[in-house]
């Protein structure tokens, strides 16, 4: 009787140690390669952003396909690759990029950021500058946070390459009252 228990008991740890395995298995696919949560910190992406919100990001897209412009992403902070950041593709590789008159200017051309807050001034950083021309090599991305005035972007520490893109925000799950889909700026 007591050797049938302890069939009984070794079966089932057995059996609970192969379903924690099979468990922390999906989860680590899931978070390493596919999906990972991020919390906004910081004031960069307002007002489409808010600090403490959860995000959830994409990180297969970016292996079969290349960000587009206006994507939401999140990529290793170019002055310390321990933190990510949060911010939209402005312009893709090959294209120039200007700052002129509190307005940006892709490949010439107007770029029509109806996300910003009409009031938002945009100013020049130490890579780019007001009336500041610059083209992107091939696999660099310009990106900007909606805040202009409060987000250190590639107009400050410049072009960000493919490898350093974690992958693109496509949903927000808190606070409950935004959560939902992320959609890309429609240019």
């Amino acid at each position: 009787m007591i050797g049938n228990l302890f069939n009984q008991l070794g079966k089932f740890l057995y059996e609970t140690i192969q379903t924690v395995v099979v468990f922390l298995s999906i989860f680590a696919f899931v978070y390493y390669l596919a999906v990972q949560p991020h919390q906004i910190q910081g004031d960069s992406m307002l007002p489409n952003f808010v600090n403490n919100e959860y995000i959830l990001t994409d990180k297969i897209s970016y292996r079969l396909n290349d960000p587009t412009r206006g994507d939401v992403i999140v990529f290793k902070a170019p002055n310390n690759p321990r933190r990510d950041y949060i911010k939209r593709v402005i312009a893709l590789p090959g294209e120039t990029v200007l700052l002129q008159e509190n307005q940006m200017f892709v490949g010439g051309k107007a770029l029509p950021e109806n996300y910003l807050d009409p009031e938002e001034k945009i100013n020049g950083g130490a890579f780019l500058g007001e009336k500041t021309e610059i083209t992107l090599k091939p696999g660099e991305y310009f990106v900007m946070g909606d805040n202009r005035d409060r987000s250190q972007d590639s107009r400050t520490w410049g072009p960000i390459t493919k490898d350093k893109i974690i992958g693109r925000v496509f949903f927000r799950y808190w606070p409950p009252k935004s959560m939902g889909q992320v959609h890309a700026a429609d240019y």
